[in-house]
């Protein structure tokens, strides 16, 4: 199928969008990106002392990292140690500002870049096993070559940093905590979740990849395979992304019994809430889960220039328990902390099922048939640029209910609510579909409908399907990600679904209409999660 206006419309916006948001998160420590090897003197401002240095990683490549030290290590102590890899694309000053206010605190901080990007040596590998070694080769050399304490190990991470960190977990023995942020635990669910790709994110890693670093052939092969949607390919393209998904190795991390802390923003265009959700609920050990509103990285984004933070902060507090062994209370608070996107109002559960206490259910009766192919004008927005706008200003994107044409759009709206809903948790789609064609994607959102009409986006998700009988009926369920949402009193839900979302690959051929019922002995609906 031939690339719609549309498609071409999201290429241009996905890169402008990655420029954009790597200038806003990047700005200050860009200006830095050619650190010197010398050691540089504390600013005065602060007391710890940072070095440039060069450390081997796997295979014999040079990481360039910084190290910062407490200013009164004299020689006859040792102090925890927190190992940070950088982000993708992120020069190895990245975590400058939070380094050195670890290092105030009694920690010693060793930053470096990932291989494959800046000056470090190597290839893009996208967490795959040399980035791996590579996390414990740091920490042989901070061993080596610094006052920390062998038995005092941590790692963090911000994206890439957050997946390294937790699949280092896994394999090294020594890591005592972790804190992973904006990460992932399941690779294959975040960027190909509802079988469907997720093509803003994946041209936002291959652009800024490209710009800032030197991609393996082997990940120019993947994301080659991932954007032509190689169904050929489909089988290596999952084998691919499994090696690189901490919940592949669940069973060693809960056996090493790091204590992890994951952070994550509710309109994650990257890592999407669910797979992190998901993988937090298997952990076994310590453990902490935070939401908050925001986009890839934006949640604690701000922390990196070292402006006040809460993720940051609850990071601080995370190490201060599990290496230091400070009765901070951590450890007794609620492990699962979300943040409402409505309000910014912080609640905590005992757990992520815990979250919702009823359930909401709006009937999908009826019967719709819709075109593909056409953008009704429901959409989940662009990668990053949404969700920040949410972030900031409470401004998610939006579409005129009563206006969304029938015919590329179905519909069904729930009655007003007396009373405020507040959302909170995983919507889940059920219903029966029958398309003319084999394969086929469709996209399904929850609306917050206003008075006037016009409906700001809960949450969403896509589905594709291949290798169906044409006109033949099949169940679908589909979670829909999660977040936390106060619907007004006075408002009611929507529920849209159509075939064309910038955010992904659609694989609707030309001319399929998609029909959606609701059986009497199956019926179709959605159920809400809510908490009373």
């Amino acid at each position: 199928m031939r690339p719609s206006r549309t498609t071409r419309r999201a290429a241009v916006g996905t890169v402008s969008a990655a420029l954009l948001a790597t200038t806003v998160l990047t700005l200050a420590p860009a200006q830095a990106a050619t650190a010197p090897s010398a050691p540089v003197a504390a600013s005065p401002d602060s007391s710890a002392p940072v070095r440039f240095v060069d450390i081997e990683g796997d295979g014999g490549i040079t990481l360039k990292a910084n190290v910062f030290t407490p200013s009164d290590a004299d020689g006859t102590r040792r102090y925890p140690v927190i190992v940070l890899p950088t982000s993708w694309s992120m020069p190895q000053i990245e975590y400058m500002a939070q380094a050195r206010k670890l290092a105030d605190k009694g920690y010693v901080v060793v930053g470096y870049n990932s291989r494959g990007f800046w000056q470090s040596g190597g290839e893009i590998e996208t967490a795959g096993p040399k980035d791996v070694a590579d996390a414990s080769k740091v920490i042989d050399w901070a061993l080596a070559h610094t006052p920390a304490d062998p038995h005092k190990v941590g790692m963090a991470g911000v994206s890439y940093g957050a997946g390294i960190s937790l699949l280092a977990a896994a394999s090294d023995k020594r890591i005592k905590a972790v804190a992973a942020l904006s990460g992932w635990g399941d690779l294959v669910g975040s960027i190909y979740s509802g079988r469907t790709e997720h093509r803003q994110a994946a041209q936002f890693l291959g652009a800024t990849g490209a710009l800032t670093g030197r991609p393996s052939p082997e990940f120019r092969t993947i994301m080659k395979d991932f954007l032509a949607s190689n169904l050929d390919k489909e089988q290596d393209l999952i084998a691919w992304g499994r090696k690189r998904s901490p919940a592949a190795y669940l069973d060693k991390i809960n056996a090493n019994g790091a204590a992890i802390m994951l952070g994550n923003a509710w309109g994650d265009s990257i890592f999407p809430p669910n797979q992190t959700a998901d993988f937090y609920e298997k952990l076994t050990g310590p453990k902490r889960l935070e939401f908050r509103p925001g986009d890839h990285a934006t949640a604690e984004g701000l922390g990196l220039f070292g402006l006040p933070n809460d993720t940051w902060t609850d990071t601080q507090r995370w190490f201060d328990h599990y290496l230091k062994g400070a009765d901070n209370g951590v450890n007794r608070e609620s492990p699962v902390l979300l943040k409402s996107r409505s309000t910014g109002a912080y609640e905590g559960y005992k757990s992520w099922k815990d979250v919702p206490s009823a359930q909401r259910r709006i009937d999908l009766g009826g019967s719709q048939r819709i075109r593909t192919n056409w953008d009704s004008g429901a959409d989940g927005g662009l990668v990053i640029l949404s969700s920040m706008m949410d972030q900031f200003f409470r401004l998610p994107p939006m579409a005129s209910i009563p206006l969304l044409p029938r015919s590329v759009a179905a519909v069904w709206q729930s009655e007003r609510y007396p009373s405020g809903q507040r959302v909170r948790g995983t919507t889940r789609l059920h219903t029966t579909l029958t398309s003319t064609a084999e394969s086929g994607t469709a996209i399904a959102y929850l609306y917050d409908v206003g008075p006037l009409g016009i409906g700001k986006l809960v949450t969403h998700a896509p589905y594709t399907f291949h290798g169906k009988t044409p006109d033949q009926p099949f169940g679908v369920d589909l979670d829909l990600f999660s977040t936390a949402y106060d619907v007004p009193a006075g408002h009611h839900l929507a529920v849209v679904v159509d075939t064309v979302d910038p955010l992904y690959i659609a694989h609707n051929p030309s001319g399929a209409r998609l029909t959606f019922s609701s059986p009497a002995d199956d019926p179709s609906y959605v159920s809400v999660p809510v908490r009373e």
